[in-house]
């Protein structure tokens, strides 16, 4: 049993200072999260010193493992030259040719600061550009917390979305529609019924919010015909799944490439940044070029530009996506023996380095997944957290792999696995 004593203390202060203790709901574990004193590699140590075998890896962003010595030099090498001006800089034309490169769904992109501006953006984009209002989400989807996308989940498809926090007006998300993953035909029956005056898709490819959760047969190639036959922007967010999956994200794994992209988390290396790209004639209405309206100090931050440059180095040249997708494999199919040895009537989803073990049956929507025995599942967590390791405190969030999780790490991991899954 792991003690918590400073982070309790912490923790206590922070709830006077911070709403609910915390800067993302995320992090509000219960009774009181751990705080983070330092980490390295696949370990990330807290202040009252229990290290922990780290699946969580910031949700995403760290799939080189944590204070990677190549990224950290880039970082220390702009520092040095200077961390925010204010100007263009060479690093970001560098950085938007080699996006724009591996993803041919980017002609022109524009960096902002987090991924919540990147859909943002988009979504504003795109309806610049048709000069329509109507978007549709995909249900249990995330896009960030900015009013259009905070939707309450099981509106229906064919209704006006209703907003899921507080402070949203109506108004803001009486255009946003939703319908289920993995159901082409109540996506087919939203666009043909609200053509006049439906501007784009937005979707995560692979639901990592809530899973990961897979596209089943040609879904995503389905969603691409129906938005292309009915002249609907389909936009791609893959904050999440943009190189992760592969260099050209799941757009490149799955080979279905929409008419935009936002991405975030590694392309940043570990520091702040958001993408938003797509075709030419889009893009082109994004001020200053045109009408649509989009600005940001620390767009295009040099030190976040520096760090995304040294990632993207990396990945290509060590070919990390076919060892991860080795290891994911390798440890889905551990996963599935030792439920399998333990009759529990659970599943193992994921796909490439990500991967999670669902309380209940395989979810391939939204509505299975809040099926999943919650409760459960955060009584496993707080079980592999005294074994010494760190999962994302919920059942509606993805386990991540990275290049520093070693041979030892993995074995560990599935021996508390084996110990905790009851």
């Amino acid at each position: 049993m792991v003690t918590l004593d400073k982070s309790k203390e912490l923790f206590d202060k922070a709830k006077t200072l911070l709403p609910g203790g915390v800067s993302s709901p995320v992090r509000a574990i219960k009774p009181y999260p751990f705080y983070t004193e330092s980490a390295n590699g696949s370990h990330i140590t807290d202040v009252d010193g229990n290290e922990y075998i780290d699946y969580c890896l910031a949700y995403g962003p760290k799939i080189l493992g944590h204070a990677n010595p190549v990224i950290k030099q880039a970082i220390i090498d702009q520092l040095d030259k200077g961390w925010l001006y204010g100007t263009p800089t060479q690093l970001e034309v560098t950085l938007a040719e080699k996006i724009a490169s591996l993803y041919p769904s980017i002609d022109m992109l524009r960096f902002i600061s987090t991924g919540t501006e990147a859909t943002m953006s988009a979504l504003r984009a795109a309806r610049g550009f048709t000069r329509k209002n109507k978007f549709i989400k995909i249900e249990g989807g995330f896009h960030g917390a900015h009013d259009a996308v905070l939707v309450k989940a099981g509106s229906g498809a064919t209704t006006h979305g209703e907003p899921d926090s507080l402070g949203i007006p109506a108004d803001f998300t009486k255009n946003t529609l939703q319908v289920p993953y993995n159901d082409i035909e109540a996506m087919t029956e939203v666009i043909e019924s609200n053509q006049d005056d439906m501007a784009a898709v937005i979707m995560e490819p692979v639901l990592g919010n809530i899973g990961p959760i897979l596209p089943q047969g040609d879904y995503l190639k389905e969603v691409r015909k129906v938005t292309e036959e009915n002249d609907v922007v389909l936009i791609f967010d893959e904050v999440i799944t943009g190189f992760r999956l592969a260099m050209g994200g799941a757009q490149e794994y799955f080979g279905v490439t929409p008419d935009m992209t936002t991405l975030g988390k590694i392309v940043g290396g570990g520091l702040p940044i958001g993408v938003f790209g797509g075709k030419r004639e889009i893009i082109d209405m994004i001020s200053p070029s045109g009408p649509v309206y989009q600005a940001g100090t620390f767009s295009g931050s040099p030190a976040s530009v520096a760090a995304g440059i040294a990632t993207l180095g990396v990945l290509e040249k060590e070919k990390v996506h076919e060892k991860l997708a080795a290891t994911g494999d390798m440890m889905r199919s551990n996963l599935s023996d030792i439920i399998s040895d333990k009759g529990l009537d659970y599943n193992v989803g994921g796909i490439g380095s990500m991967f999670k073990v669902f309380f209940g049956d395989m979810p391939l929507n939204y509505q299975d997944v809040l099926k999943c025995d919650k409760e459960g599942y955060l009584q496993f967590f707080h079980n592999m957290l005294d074994s010494g390791v760190f999962l994302p405190p919920s059942q509606f969030e993805t386990n991540f792999l990275s290049i520093a999780h070693t041979e030892v790490d993995i074995e560990k991991t599935l021996d508390a696995y084996a110990a905790n899954l009851k």
